[in-house]
């Protein structure tokens, strides 16, 4: 049976960083363009060596975090956290994304979670959402100390959730983190929707209770 390792950001939770930051600065009717220039500003395209990093991977408080991000963009220290308190409302599950895991899990397929999340988020989603019911366990990078694309973030997942990198597909949103799945042995699909994610793992034989990682 194979191992299935989702992302959660962008893949199985909303996660629209302008539309976040239009509606939780709704007050400044912000173009798209600005409203994406002050995404840029705040998450950094969320690279490894941005000031996210450290909030991702439970090293900064969030007053901390809005100071600094503020300090090096010019933005307003208020407005960075009222971006990132509108986070916990923003991030919902994505309907088709939850019908293809309980598809998935319907077909035997074993499935976790491997995220890059903040502390205050994910103690959130735990209570929110039923993650029980969609993965059979997960890491969440702010609880280790480690985060994706770095390599030990991968394999502390093989270790702690048992994953044999051969029998693995890995699911994410951002090309960096596919690549380093990839590097590391591991298969791996960028994820753009969910009707092109089911498309894929279809053609990966995911249909089936048996599905071919080649």
């Amino acid at each position: 049976m194979a191992s299935i390792v989702f992302d959660l950001g962008g893949v199985v939770l909303r996660w629209q960083p302008t539309l976040l930051v239009r509606d939780a600065l709704a007050q400044a009717n912000l173009s798209e363009d600005a409203a994406q220039a002050i995404a840029q500003h705040i998450f950094q395209s969320f690279a490894p060596t941005a000031d996210w990093a450290a909030f991702d991977l439970g090293v900064v408080e969030p007053d901390d975090l809005a100071l600094a991000i503020a300090q090096r963009s010019g933005l307003g220290v208020h407005e960075v956290a009222r971006v990132m308190d509108a986070i916990k409302g923003h991030l919902t599950p994505l309907p088709g994304t939850v019908a293809l895991i309980e598809r998935l899990k319907g077909l035997g397929h074993r499935l976790v979670y491997l995220s890059n999340m903040p502390k205050p988020y994910a103690s959130h989603l735990e209570r929110e959402y039923p993650f029980a019911d969609w993965f059979e366990g997960g890491i969440f990078s702010c609880r280790v100390q480690l985060m994706k694309p770095h390599a030990e973030m991968f394999a502390l997942a093989e270790q702690r959730l048992g994953l044999e990198p051969e029998q693995t597909l890995f699911i994410d949103d951002l090309a960096h983190n596919v690549e380093a799945a990839r590097a590391r042995g591991w298969q791996a699909l960028q994820f753009f929707s969910a009707e092109q994610c089911s498309a894929e793992l279809a053609q990966r034989g995911a249909g089936t209770a048996r599905m071919a990682v080649t």
